[in-house]
């Protein structure tokens, strides 16, 4: 039966973020949900706001018929036409994503108000959303539109919650966008990268490295050369002269960096050359794995050397705030936290990008990774036509993109999913300043692209099932800083819990698969 495995088959949305810079992740027995990309806690949340796409104002008939909100941070708007045909779209969004997105929503309707009566648009928290994901696949009420990540591809194609949509999209389309979400949300019932679409691209997301110029500059300190990426001795150098107690009380209160776990630790790593599974990714490989310890001690060892706030610290007041209270030199940077960093509201200091260190085992390049997150069609929908349109606007329309990416609006989420309008007008646009965005942008293109000093993947958890097998990982590296466990000996007793983990993923695929 279709719905034999429901739990299989549910995805949140990160971002991150997508990312947003989103991505998705799948969830066992419909009921628990975790996220393997950034997630948009309140490390990846700004309230700053957007301007509204111009030349988007609603005539009569695509006038807003409501808009309820609730305690929850979700919200639900009812946009309407002169038609018959409605449309349910359910995403998670951050708050100025919205402003925009709802924006474009309203200037599809407008396009076909003789087709639609009514586009119900919610956008809602990322737990919250999770729940409601769970709800309505339990009553098999799902929304026209929703969010289905890398991860979730097959699980959702498998449980037969998505449409394909190669009648849908053009195949010329496809191909303008970047090369990476051209082939994750593609499936031919055995392997991710082939065979039909099943999503269009909200994003490609990376995280990247930013750094406070301000405390450069009260340092005496030459900023990070975007050219040639740190390596770990220099970062620590670096970072020494950068952790200080400002107001001489024995405190350090001014750090070099701050990181989080679940998605600020990997960048690190993978700068070493680490990888967790083997290349058919069915062996956990953590135990005995060199780069991996090398990787693990230099990054542990920020913690416990004291250049990033104490694991008791960090609780008591997270990094991103933190960085955002100017108390950090460096901190993470998806391509969606620019908006609210460029907001002197929000971040009154100078800031740029650089690279992640670049640890010794590796292949001298700095890496990150990528994230995503697509826009879905239900395979139950009524009007799959008109779902594939919208989610077409949202994707890969130029208009839309350039609303998304600030060409049209002066306020960044995300980069053009577009790559000729990414390196031309966006570009230009940045340039020129008509797009507030950090001067080092070349860093970001330079991980998407790959060169000789930066690359960028989607991590192993996009190509496994779920991504659950991770979560012993990140979730217990606090005990290694804290002085509790050895690097070591941590790698040795966390290597069984993960492998079990991801046989139980494997097992849960070939369910699903037979």
């Amino acid at each position: 039966m279709r719905r034999k495995f429901l739990g299989i088959a549910m995805a949140t949305v990160m971002g991150l973020s997508t990312v947003t810079g989103c991505a998705t992740t799948t969830v066992e027995e419909a009921g628990e949900a975790e996220s393997t990309e950034a997630p948009k806690t309140e490390e990846a949340k700004s309230d700053d706001t957007a301007e509204t796409t111009d030349g988007a104002e609603a005539t009569e008939e695509t006038a807003d018929a409501g808009e309820a909100e609730s305690t929850d941070g979700s919200s639900s708007d009812s946009l309407t036409g002169n038609g018959d045909k409605t449309l349910h779209v359910f995403l998670y969004m951050q708050e100025h994503e919205k402003k925009i997105y709802e924006d474009l929503a309203k200037q599809f309707v407008d396009e076909h108000k003789d087709e639609i009566k009514e586009l119900v648009f919610e956008v809602t928290t990322q737990d919250e959303y999770n729940q409601k994901m769970i709800a309505n696949m339990t009553a098999n009420d799902m929304p026209d539109v929703f969010y289905v990540g890398p991860a979730a591809v097959r699980s959702y194609a498998d449980n037969g919650y998505i449409l394909p949509l190669d009648d849908y999209v053009d195949a010329d389309t496809m191909k303008s966008v970047w090369g990476t979400t051209q082939e994750i949300y593609r499936y031919d019932g055995t392997n991710v990268g082939s065979g039909s679409l099943y999503a269009l691209p909200k994003d490609l997301s990376c995280f990247a490295f930013a750094y406070n110029k301000d405390l450069f500059d009260a340092a005496g300190l030459d900023y990070p050369d975007p050219e040639k990426p740190y390596t770990y001795d220099e970062f620590v150098e670096v970072c020494e002269k950068l952790t200080i107690d400002k107001d001489g009380d024995g405190e350090i209160d001014q750090w070099g960096v701050a990181n989080a776990d679940q998605f600020g630790m990997t960048p690190f790593l993978y700068s070493n050359g680490v990888k967790f599974l083997n290349d058919d990714m069915t062996k956990v490989n953590v135990a005995n794995n060199e780069q991996l310890k090398e990787a693990l001690t230099f990054y542990t060892d920020l913690t416990k050397n004291g250049l990033t706030p104490s694991v008791e610290q960090d609780t008591a007041l997270g990094g991103y705030q933190r960085w955002l209270d100017g108390q950090v030199a460096f901190y993470a940077c998806g391509t969606w936290d620019v908006a609210a960093f460029m907001d002197k509201a929000t971040f009154p200091y100078n800031w740029d990008l650089c690279g992640w260190p670049v640890g010794p085992s590796g292949d001298g390049k700095s890496h990150t990774w990528m994230g995503s997150v697509g826009y879905c069609v239900s395979a139950t929908s009524e009007n799959p036509d008109l779902a594939a349109a919208l989610i077409s606007k949202f994707s890969t329309d130029e208009d839309g993109q350039r609303a998304v990416s600030g060409i049209s609006t002066g306020e960044s989420i995300q980069l053009p999913n577009i790559t000729d309008l990414a390196y031309g007008e966006f570009k230009d646009a940045v340039n020129s300043g008509k797009v507030p965005y950090a001067s080092n942008v070349d860093v970001i293109f330079g991980y998407f692209d790959g060169n000789d000093h930066y690359e960028a993947a989607l991590q192993e958890t996009d190509y496994t099932y779920n991504g659950e097998w991770f979560t012993p990982f990140w979730s217990g590296v606090f005990n290694i800083k804290n002085g509790d466990i050895t690097v070591e000996d941590f790698l040795q007793q966390v290597e069984p819990e993960m492998q079990e983990a991801l046989d139980e993923a494997i097992e849960l695929q070939n369910s699903a698969t037979n």
